[in-house]
Parts: C-alpha cells; sequence; structure tokens
C-alpha cells in the first residue's frame, strides 16, 4: 500500500494527518505546500517540502496525495490543487470515517473526506474532491457533485442535488427533491425549501441579544 503525502500546512492537513493514521492502514510520508507558502522543514514531525519539488522526492508511482485545504474561494484552491496533483499523475485517495454509516453501494470519488457521524443512506452518490465534517444526514438518492464543503449537523433530505462548488453551513436542512445550484452558499442554521438558482447565497437569521442582561434574569 503506498503512502500518503499530504497538500497542506494547517488544521485540516494535521486532521487528515490523524484521520489516515489511526484509522486506516496508510501511512503518511510527508506534507507538502507550494514554496511561497512553506514556514519551515517539517509539520507533524513529518517533512515539508515545496510543491514544485514533489514528484521528484515523492513520486507519484510509489505515492499518492491528499489536498487537506478549506472551502476558500468556494473550494475553488482546494479543486486547483487536485487537478495538479493530478497533472502530475498522482492518485488522490478518500478518507470515509470508520465510524461514519454507511453502505456497500457507497459512490464517492477521490480527494473526499468525510468524517465520523455522517449518515449517508442507500443510492447517495458524492463527487470528487468533497468534504462532509462530522455528523450530517445524507439522504437518499442524493447527489454531491465536484469541489463541495459541506460543514457539520446538516440534514439533507432524500432526492437533493447539490452543484459543484457549493457551500453549506452548520445546522442547514435542505428539503427533499430540490437543486441547489453551482457555487452556492448556504449559511448557517439555513432553511431552503425550494431549488436555489447558481451563485446563490442563503443566510438563515441570527439570535439577537435580548435586552436584559444575564444577571437580571429570574431563573435559568
Amino acid at each position: 500500500m503506498r503512502e500518503i503525502v499530504i497538500f497542506g500546512a494547517g488544521d485540516i492537513a494535521a486532521l487528515a494527518w490523524f484521520y489516515f493514521t489511526h484509522d486506516t492502514a496508510r501511512k503518511v510520508a510527508a506534507f507538502t505546500v507550494d514554496a511561497a507558502y512553506r514556514q519551515g522543514d517539517t509539520f507533524m514531525d513529518l517533512p515539508l517540502v515545496p510543491f514544485e519539488e514533489i514528484a521528484a522526492l515523492y513520486p507519484p508511482d510509489r505515492h499518492d496525495l491528499f489536498v487537506a485545504l478549506s472551502y476558500a474561494k468556494l473550494n475553488a484552491v482546494r479543486a486547483a490543487k487536485c487537478a495538479a496533483a493530478r497533472a502530475l499523475g498522482y492518485t488522490l485517495p478518500s478518507y470515509v470515517s470508520s465510524r461514519a454509516t454507511v453502505f456497500a453501494d457507497l459512490s464517492h470519488g477521490d480527494n473526499c473526506f468525510i468524517l465520523e457521524d455522517n449518515t449517508i443512506q442507500p443510492f447517495a452518490r458524492i463527487g470528487n474532491n468533497v468534504t462532509l465534517w462530522s455528523g450530517n444526514h445524507i439522504g437518499h438518492h442524493s447527489a454531491i457533485e465536484d469541489d463541495v464543503f459541506m460543514a457539520s449537523h446538516i440534514v439533507v433530505s432524500g432526492g437533493v442535488r447539490i452543484g459543484q462548488g457549493c457551500f453549506i453551513g452548520v445546522n442547514a436542512t435542505l428539503r427533499d427533491h430540490i437543486t441547489i445550484g453551482p457555487r452556492c452558499v448556504v449559511g448557517a442554521g439555513a432553511l431552503l425549501l425550494a431549488d436555489a438558482e447558481p451563485e446563490g447565497v442563503y443566510m438563515g437569521a441570527a439570535t439577537e441579544r435580548a435586552r436584559v442582561p444575564s444577571t437580571r434574569l429570574r431563573g435559568i
């Protein structure tokens, strides 16, 4: 089994190292970032090398590469690094937590990051480069297209389609059989009951501070 090089040197990269190391049989050999963003020679006590030199130092015929980046620029930064890694000949592995509830028919692409407590029902399909943070419900016959980032505790009902490049925030709810167009931002706590046009922004209402301070409450 080939060792993995992780692209990134931040919190998500550290988490990817942890999950691959402690929840799979895979071994992480090194980290890599673009030379302009490299600060030091190591990360997580492993080599941190320039991406410009990665193919020579950790050749793609002996290593896989996982891109561990956030949703910056509507996932475009992560998608671009995946494309660059593929162009160099790397296979991009996916991580599916052993603590996620999935079924044998689960269809997912490369460079997916599916964390613990996700429930993915039968006939759901997940594209390439999709991040599902902890605790989501992905309903049956739903489809998540490429380059999507979903935060935690999101409810996706059955038959939903989420377009390429979307970001879905914590505690959002998507009713059944709707389509979320490409590059939409659905904010924390938002409720979508109908189709969302491409590049739409949907924000849930924030809770306002009460006029009475906590020291004047009669009971709590």
